[in-house]
């Protein structure tokens, strides 16, 4: 079976700029306050850099070291180069490199293309078309007041602005599963 069905991994699609990152700031802290262990995969298109110049990792990683972990009695973190030219990391090869036993959540930003279960988030004042009716996966739609919506759409649809209500509906598909 694929870690990718697995129902602990819900993912957050929608057009750039729609909140998506925002909405998980908001969600995020309900859930740890109500203790679950939350994980978070974020799909990005552009170069980063997670140390800074004159850090000893930066300074290790640039003399050569392809992987660096660092770890202290707070946060471990692990800094790998990708040395060859690749492909962008499918979203299973980023589940794997995560300690699953250790979660309740693991919540996705991005990677709207790829077979997960998924949440739409929409806000009319983007003037972009619904991913879900091209997306079987997604299984839920958050959006703003401003959104007209078919009436042939049943999927559960969610207030953007309520995140304590995303919230409970995350927990009671979790809980359902």
């Amino acid at each position: 079976m694929s870690l990718l069905k697995l129902d602990k991994i819900i993912g957050f699609v929608a057009y750039s700029g729609t909140g998506k990152t925002t909405l998980l700031e908001k969600i995020i802290p309900i859930l740890t306050s109500r203790g679950f262990k939350i994980a978070v995969i974020k799909h990005t298109h552009h170069q980063f850099d997670i140390d800074k110049p004159g850090k000893d990792s930066y300074r290790l990683r640039k003399s050569g070291a392809c992987q660096i972990v660092m770890g202290s009695s707070k946060r471990s973190v692990m800094i790998k180069e990708n040395t060859q030219q690749q492909d962008e990391p499918n979203l299973e090869v980023l589940v794997n490199q995560l300690d699953l036993e250790e979660l309740d959540f693991i919540l996705v930003e991005g990677f709207k293309h790829e077979a997960f279960n998924k949440i739409e988030l929409h806000r009319n004042i983007m003037n972009k078309t619904f991913l879900y009716q091209d997306d079987p996966n997604i299984f839920a739609i958050i959006l703003d007041k401003e959104s007209k919506i078919s009436s042939q759409c049943n999927l559960p649809q969610l207030d953007i602005n309520n995140e304590y209500e995303i919230a409970e509906f995350l927990i009671n598909r979790i809980s359902n599963s």
